[in-house]
């Protein structure tokens, strides 16, 4: 009797029936997925760059703006909405918005939220078609939202400190951080990354 509680208490399969482990897996699959290629982590991290090259109210709408539209394009992957040069678009972001907050002059607010919106679908859409069948859907949205806002972050914080300790040189210090990330981009475009 004892080996038979044992052998039921140790089976993997009652693991899984422990309420909110589907989503627990839907949401790691979900967290991994923004973190697995490094186009996807330097558009994220561009998008903090950009924000916080533009400061005032860019610091926070411009990754709600992503993050928002890049549920649009989740939603077009998940229904198999076909978009064309999904990869591509991926690809480019990193380039055109490290671009953008290297830019001499900096972008008006509505276009750098239409900028960042216009890749947002792309990367949403590879986060919709690519979600495992087996996923709990909104786990696996509540993970790559909050890897996406962590990276947003990352790059928010990480340009505001390199800022900060700049001095004199903070404007020079930001653009150029806005070129790391477009120089990083055309490298995974090029197949150097």
């Amino acid at each position: 009797m004892r080996l038979a509680l044992a052998i039921v208490a140790l089976s993997p399969t009652l693991a899984m029936a422990h309420t909110g482990a589907g989503d627990t897996m839907g949401f790691l699959h979900g967290f991994e997925h923004p973190l697995g290629g490094l186009d996807h982590v330097l558009a994220m991290l561009a998008v903090g760059v950009l924000a916080a090259v533009l400061g005032g109210r860019a610091l926070w709408l411009l990754p709600l703006s992503f993050m928002s539209v890049m549920l649009l394009g989740f939603a077009l992957g998940l229904m198999q909405v076909e978009l064309p040069l999904v990869e591509l678009g991926i690809a480019l972001s990193s380039v055109a918005i490290g671009l953008g907050a290297m830019a001499g002059r900096p972008l008006p607010l509505a276009a750098a939220m239409a900028l960042v919106g216009v890749f947002a679908v792309f990367h949403g859409h590879a986060h919709g078609a690519e979600m495992p069948a087996t996923t709990e859907g909104l786990g696996y949205v509540a993970g790559f939202l909050a890897a996406t806002a962590l990276l947003h972050l990352a790059g928010l914080a990480g340009t505001m400190g390199l800022v900060r300790l700049a001095g004199q040189h903070a404007r020079l210090i930001s653009r150029l951080a806005g070129g790391v990330i477009a120089l990083g981009g055309v490298g995974v475009l090029a197949g150097w990354l």
